[in-house]
């Protein structure tokens, strides 16, 4: 996979997204790009009131996640390489999962104008994770705003991301299961998901299930 530039990293709230892309852009020299989450007005309102929330968090995530992305065509000309902690395409995740049936009807009217321009990625890392080890990440990285997120929502939410990459075909994607690794502190951990990342034999779509301890 030597062809490899433009690498996304994705999974459920608490998977490691961010943690794994920075170490990969650290170790790449890469370009990174990180989602602005924290520019969302209304996120933190969303997790307390979601049905309230819902269609302002989501058309904000869908504009900025745009105006973000769209550069990347030329802008990867100058980096060898390009590490991202989300791909545009999973914007849709959480517009089926908390916007009403007329919300979402003019929100799939503006959808695929504006992913028709965003450049895809050459590999995805999807991390896969146990609910009990995300709702443990979600209460150790203790952020206000994610307080209110209960395990049923994070269960709803795993179930939509397994679902969408079962049928997701547009780049080569490697799913990890991250249950019992700890790749932020364990950098063994780190440099095996690494080396599978740029594996010269995998094939488009692969599962990887490193041997792992007990975290929890």
């Amino acid at each position: 996979m030597s062809d490899v530039r433009y690498i996304a990293v994705e999974g459920v709230i608490g998977a490691g997204k961010t943690s794994l892309a920075r170490k990969l852009s650290e170790k790449l020299n890469a370009r990174l790009v990180l989602e602005q989450f924290e520019l969302n007005p209304f996120l933190e309102k969303f997790y307390s009131f979601p049905e309230r929330y819902a269609f302002q968090t989501q058309m904000f995530f869908l504009v900025n996640r745009y105006q973000q992305l769209q550069g990347l065509h030329q802008e990867s000309l100058f980096a060898e390489h390009t590490v991202s902690d989300y791909i545009f395409d999973k914007d849709r995740i959480f517009a089926y999962l908390t916007l009403s049936e007329e919300e979402l009807k003019l929100y799939d009217s503006l959808f695929p104008m504006l992913a028709k321009s965003i450049l895809v990625p050459d590999l995805i890392v999807f991390l896969q994770s146990d609910i009990d080890r995300l709702m443990h990440n979600i209460r150790k990285r203790n952020r206000s705003m994610e307080s209110p997120i209960e395990k049923s929502y994070i269960q709803k939410l795993s179930d939509a991301y397994n679902d969408f990459f079962f049928r997701y075909d547009r780049s080569n994607l490697l799913i990890i299961d991250t249950s019992n690794i700890d790749f932020v502190e364990n950098e063994n951990d780190f440099d095996n998901i690494y080396n599978e990342i740029f594996r010269e034999d995998r094939a488009k779509v692969e599962f990887y299930k490193p041997e792992g301890r007990s975290i929890l």
